[in-house]
Order: structure tokens, then sequence, then C-alpha cells
């Protein structure tokens, strides 16, 4: 193990960490109204002002996640609640069974509510981190019905309270609910022991239907969008599509979870969904990481197909040091730092602070560059640099040990 070369990564990382967190306080945190706005160009100016209800949560869980991670601070704590009390203020939608909005007015108007139910799985993180920063129990109770409402929704116990029906005729399951609820029942168990049972029942759930339905090792992928018994739909784009990012963000809660249960037939399968991800993803011509591809090498029909976007690579350097921390392959450790080298190239901005959201092919930021978007905020890249600093902390104290 080299000793000061994860000494320098880990340094880059925390000065990262540190830029990134003053970058959104000093220009996201809305002061007016409460909340954050993440529609932030280059230098941290709103170029827009209805605010993302997914990043409303998102920033709540981050500010406690820091607290609960390396000590409360009030600014940390404030910010997480601003958010907090915004989303209970404004972005519930109390006439349909609490289903939460996707995007509001600067004030809180509603602007937009969509069928699925990622605002309220980012809620629940949200309440649940900061309940367990402040033993707020009223927090607790949030978390434990979006929990509840979401998995409802999920499995079809309930009819969706909104009364919207699905968005196409075609029925299927989409990768993105299991994974993502796996990753929510992460924060609810670590700060919710008292219903450890339940975690771990649903915990298991999500990695079986991953596994039945989506994870394709005869076609050398994790598919996005299968039919309802896990289908191959060749015949349709819709069916063909991989999102090398999401499928190695799955790999490290399905790795994370496995690691939680000693469950080493698990954790293989999560690293051979990583292997096939990168593997298909990486672009050799210009580095990083290709947004969608098809599995049959047919056109894909996203236009940003080729393009680079932060959120990937965030979880590409996450998922190749927790293998590499795991086992100690050196392959990964390779991935890792071929990740960050092309992040520090092209993604982060030592000017302004932050990463640019947003790349052509060839590593340049599409112009006018960004820092934030309905879909970009302080939660993919802090997330990372919280994440990779622990567990470089963890391999340089082995090495020291």
């Amino acid at each position: 193990m080299d000793f000061e070369r994860l000494s320098g990564h880990r340094k880059w990382i925390r000065d990262q960490l540190d830029e990134c967190v003053a970058f959104w306080l000093k220009n996201g945190m809305d002061p007016v109204h409460g909340g954050v706005y993440t529609c932030l160009d280059r230098e941290g100016k709103v170029f827009s002002t209805d605010k993302s209800v997914w990043m409303q949560a998102r920033c709540a869980w981050l500010f406690a996640f820091l607290c609960h991670t390396y000590g409360t601070k009030p600014e940390w704590l404030a910010a997480s609640k601003s958010c907090l009390d915004f989303m209970e203020k404004y972005c519930i939608n109390r006439q349909a069974g609490n289903r939460m909005y996707f995007t509001v007015t600067a004030d809180g108007q509603p602007l937009r509510q969509r069928r699925y139910n990622f605002s309220e799985g980012f809620y629940a993180i949200a309440n649940a981190e900061y309940y367990g920063v402040t033993g707020e129990k009223a927090c607790l109770e949030r978390a434990r019905f979006a929990y509840d409402l979401i998995w409802d929704l999920n499995h079809g116990l309930i009819a969706d309270p909104t009364g919207m029906g699905p968005k196409s005729t075609r029925t299927g399951r989409a990768l993105g609910n299991s994974m993502i609820y796996l990753n929510i029942t992460s924060v609810m168990r670590r700060v919710d022991p008292e219903q450890e049972k339940l975690y771990n029942e649903r915990a298991k759930v999500c990695v079986e239907e991953i596994f039945k339905y989506h994870y394709k090792p005869e076609l050398g992928c994790t598919l996005e969008n299968v039919g309802p018994d896990g289908e191959f739909r060749g015949e349709v784009t819709e069916g063909r599509i991989v999102n090398p990012g999401h499928d190695i963000e799955c790999s490290w809660f399905v790795m994370e979870d496995a690691n939680r249960k000693g469950d080493k037939e698990q954790y293989a399968t999560a690293v051979k969904i990583f292997d096939q991800a990168i593997e298909a993803g990486w672009d050799k011509e210009y580095g990083g990481l290709l947004y969608f591809l098809d599995c049959l090498g047919k056109p894909p029909e996203a236009y940003e197909h080729d393009m680079k976007l932060w959120w990937p690579h965030n979880e590409t350097l996450i998922a190749s040091l927790m293998i590499y921390r795991d086992t100690g392959d050196e392959k990964y450790l390779d991935w890792f730092e071929k990740t960050l080298d092309f992040c520090k190239r092209c993604f982060a901005d030592p000017e302004y602070g932050e990463w640019y959201g947003y790349l052509h092919r060839d590593g340049t930021p599409t112009l006018p560059a960004c820092k934030g978007s309905t879909f970009k905020g302080p939660f993919h890249l802090p997330r990372m640099l919280i994440l990779c600093d622990q567990m470089l902390g963890q391999l340089l104290e082995k090495g020291q040990g």
C-alpha cells in the first residue's frame, strides 16, 4: 500500500469537501423562504428560483450527515432544518395522501407532481438523518411514514392517492425503485435500530429484485427497465437501456448490504455488476463514463447518451474504492485513480469551487456551465467525498497497523 499516495488522495478529497460545502452554504440557501436553490451557474449565481423537492430533501440529509460524520456545526444543522421546514410547510400534497411534489416555486407554491416517489424517499432519509443527530421524534415518525408509503406504492399495496395512472400502458419494473429503496433502508436501519427486523426483511427483498429481474449476466449488464417478471424487451429501446453510473451506484448499495450480513456471494455478484458497467461504460477515447448505452450496441434514444455527468463518476469513485478497501485488489485502486484523474481534470473547478454538472463527451463543460440544476444539488458529490474520506482513512489506518 502506497501510504503517501493514498494520503494525497485523501487531502485532495477533504479540500474538495470543504469547498463544496462552503459553495452551497454561501450560494444556495434561501434566507427569505427557507430551503435551498440549486439552479446555480458556474460562479454560484441563481439562474432559476424554482425549487426541486428532491434537492430540498437531499440537502437536508447531506447537512445532517455531515453532523453525524464530523460532529455538529450550527450552520450545518441550520441548513438541514431550513430544508426540512420548507418541505414540511410547502412540499407535501396533504390532499393526496401526503404524496410530495417534484418542483415548487421559490415561496413554495406547487408546480409539478410526478408519478414516481423519489421525493418521498429523499424526504425519508432527510428526516431520519436529522432524527439521528437531534433525537427529534417527530422526524423519525415522518421518515417511517414515508418509508412505508413508498413500499406500499412500489408493491401495489395501495392505489396512488394522487390519482395519477401509470405513465405507460406497458407494465414492468424499474431498477431505480429497488436500488434506491435499498439505500433508504440502510439509512433507516442505522438511525432506527428499533425496527431493524423490518429493515432487514425489506433489504432482502430489494436485493432479490435486483438480482432476479435486472441483473442479466447473459447480456453482460444490469438493465434499467424489464418486464413484470424480468423479461428482456430487446425489441424496444426502453428495454435495452443501460445506465452504467446507475449500475455502479447500485453495486455499492448491494456491497454495503452484503458487508452488513457477511454475505460473500452477494458481494461477489455486486462486484460483477460493477465490472460489467465500468468495462462497457468507460469511454476509451476520451476517458470518463458514458451516460447511457444500448445493451445490444444499437443507437441509444437519449440525446445525452454520450455526455459525461458528475454523479456517475461520484458513484464510480465510491464503488471502486469500496472494492479495493474490502479486497485489496489493485485493479480497483486503478479504477479509482483513473476516475479521480478524470474528475480532477474535467469536473473540478479550482476557481469557483464545486464541480461542473455536465460535460460534452470530450470532457469540456457544456456552456454556459452550471454547478447545480433541478437534478444537481449538494448530494452526490459531497456524499462521495465524505464516504471516500472515510474509506481512505480506514485504509491508511490499516496500513499503519
